[in-house]
């Protein structure tokens, strides 16, 4: 009889049912709005033929599918994504490595504009099926356990009698050890600025689900390392922007380094956190008296992070093993 799914799939299911049973109105971490046309005339986002979409067939029985929400800046997806799925090809070379977005949007986009043809979750579980996988890893980009997390877990479970063992790997901010890493990678990335005189922010997106917590904690996490000098806000939920300018008033600081504390550094980071619009990060704390430096680039480019993917798949992939 085969084997359906594992202990650790069917534990996320159990997660994803009691999370559906709330208001519905989780935020999603990663998610931005695509930029249009016009908007994307002031931005170079590289080229796209650059980027491996891993959507080959050929798979062979075993497969690691990355599932990230997506971007439609194309740099950034190679620098990020790309490296992410680069470090877990390495690190599992007898697996093939593929690739899926939630975004249907984005995929729309890319395809459209760059002619390029990336797999929505549904088309990267049905490839698998029709290669005859039979054991599928499952690895999220995602920061959190939020409504994007959840919703791949249950879209996933839809296909689990397709294949003989099926798991999912946990986002990045799941265990204690996880949140000191991240922290650790994020002062090591931003070393050089801190001079005590420099402000570092970073902006993550935030949700209305309770899974919010993990930016709170994520900078009691960095005040207990001693980093004194750093400080966590989102876009969509609190802690605000404005409160993050509450707090760096509260210190001697002349200069603000801004970066985004997501995966990908897309239309949230280029436009929210680093546009010229008043209402963005940059421009606000610049109207407050600071010299301001902008830092777009998403956490995927950092080793650590990779890094800390490849556990989160390898405690999946170990959950397959007989």
């Amino acid at each position: 009889m085969r084997r359906v799914l594992s202990t650790l799939l069917v534990a996320l299911l159990l997660v994803s049912l009691l999370a559906s049973c709330g208001d519905g109105k989780e935020g999603v971490e990663n998610a931005a709005p695509v930029p249009t046309p016009a908007e994307e005339e002031n931005y170079n986002t590289g080229d796209a033929s650059l980027d491996n979409t891993r959507n080959q067939d050929g798979i062979g029985p075993d497969e690691l599918l990355v599932v990230s929400f997506g971007t439609s800046y194309n740099d950034s997806r190679r620098l990020t994504i790309g490296a992410v799925e680069e470090a877990l090809e390495a690190a599992f070379p007898e697996w093939s490595v593929r690739r899926g977005f939630t975004s249907q949007i984005i995929i729309d986009h890319v395809k459209s504009r760059d002619k390029v043809s990336i797999d929505n979750v549904e088309e990267a579980l049905k490839r698998a099926m029709d290669n005859n996988v039979t054991r599928l890893a499952i690895q999220p980009t995602h920061l959190l356990d939020g409504l994007e997390y959840n919703e791949l877990v249950r879209e996933a479970g839809n296909y689990a009698d397709a294949f003989q063992g099926l798991a999912i790997g946990k986002p990045l901010l799941t265990s204690d050890q996880d949140f000191q890493t991240v922290a650790a990678a994020i002062t090591k990335a931003t070393k050089a600025y801190d001079d005590g005189k420099t402000a570092i922010c970073f902006m993550g997106h935030g949700t209305t689900a309770k899974s919010n917590d993990v930016y709170a904690k994520l900078q009691q996490v960095l005040e207990d390392q001693g980093a004194a000098h750093y400080y966590v806000g989102t876009v969509e939920a609190a802690p605000t922007v404005e409160d993050v300018l509450t707090r760096v008033k509260a210190g001697a600081y002349t200069r603000v380094v801004l970066m985004p504390l997501m995966i990908v550094a897309g239309d949230h980071a280029n436009n929210d956190m680093a546009g010229d619009d008043a209402d963005s990060w940059k421009s606000v704390f610049d109207a407050a008296g600071y010299e301001v430096v902008c830092l777009v680039q998403g956490l995927g480019e950092l080793e650590e992070i990779q890094a800390l993917l490849v556990e989160h798949a390898q405690a999946a992939i170990q959950s397959l093993n007989p």
